[in-house]
């Protein structure tokens, strides 16, 4: 057995004891996203085992990672991952991908957002998000990234794919030279009909905001959610999901995915014969953190 198959059987055994929810098969109705990037290390070795767990647990719908321009995903032609996730029930909803702007090259990198935009239509997907961009934080910077996500965003409609962006904490420091909050001038400055924007609610509360607050104020421009707690959805305590799942709701939005970064601790994590843990250990436990993670959107009544 290779060792994702020795995990499968692991995890299969773990969701065979877990307590069965009150609203049985129907609960998995729901649509749950996840980025697949949660998972990045079990999918690159084997993407057809690792979204079957996914699937298994109630994830039908994913979001993928298209780093450098590689025309395959995870290993396999866009087409053909495309038809594995919907074997197994599954779509594609978006993709995570950027590429710095630079003047000098501007037909180059046009061509290659191009060729990205091409193996996201075959996957199927609505939408094309920039997970993180490189800025200076004035106001001169800040204008000149949103005129070049207004160009990319018009090409991403040409592909019928809407371009959006992903924030981190830093987004809500202010501008160097304006009290405006860097992500706040970038939504206002970007044009509506080209780009929208996925909401990551773990890193916009450590940034200091309310997640609540802010799809109150941007109820169109925030089209996404990223899901995300300090490692297993709900478990900190410190995220307020119901209430951001409700004016999500409100605002006519629907399409979130789950997000699990490995933290530090597990990554350090120690065996009890003071060996690291190997990766086959820390994918079991992300896995698992997979699972909990879902089933607690499963049960929550205030997620549609």
């Amino acid at each position: 057995m290779t060792r994702l198959n020795i995990l499968r059987a692991i995890i299969i055994s773990i969701l065979a004891l877990a307590p069965v929810v009150s609203a049985g098969a129907a609960e998995y109705d729901k649509n749950i996203g996840i980025q697949l990037y949660s998972v990045m290390d079990a999918m690159n070795k084997d993407p057809k085992t690792s979204v079957e767990l996914l699937t298994d647990m109630g994830y039908n719908s994913f979001e993928l990672v298209q780093w450098g321009g590689n025309p395959k995903v995870f290993g396999m032609d866009a087409k053909e991952f495309k038809a594995l996730a919907r074997r197994n029930g599954a779509k594609i909803l978006s993709t995570h991908s950027s590429i710095q702007e630079d003047p000098s090259k501007e037909e180059e990198i046009m061509n290659n957002w191009r060729k990205l935009f091409e193996i996201q239509k075959a996957c199927g997907g609505k939408y094309f998000v920039i997970p993180s961009y490189q800025v200076d934080f004035t106001t001169a910077g800040v204008k000149q990234m949103a005129d070049y996500f207004n160009k990319v965003g018009k090409i991403a409609k040409e592909y019928e794919l809407t371009l959006g962006y992903h924030n981190h904490s830093h987004e809500f420091n202010k501008l160097k030279d304006s009290d405006r909050l860097m992500w706040e001038y970038l939504v206002e400055n970007t044009d509506p009909n080209l780009v929208c924007f996925e909401l990551d609610v773990y890193w916009a509360t450590k940034g200091g905001q309310s997640p609540v607050e802010l799809l109150q104020k941007y109820p169109k421009r925030i089209k996404l959610l990223h899901i995300k707690d300090d490692f297993i959805i709900g478990a900190s305590g410190t995220i307020d999901f119901e209430n951001i799942f409700k004016q999500f709701y409100k605002n006519g939005m629907k399409e979130y995915v789950v997000e699990i970064e490995t933290p530090k601790s597990l990554r350090e994590k120690k065996n009890p014969d003071g060996s690291a843990y190997t990766a086959e250990q820390i994918n079991n436990e992300l896995f698992t953190a997979a699972r909990l993670s879902a089933d607690y959107l499963r049960r929550a009544n205030f997620v549609k």
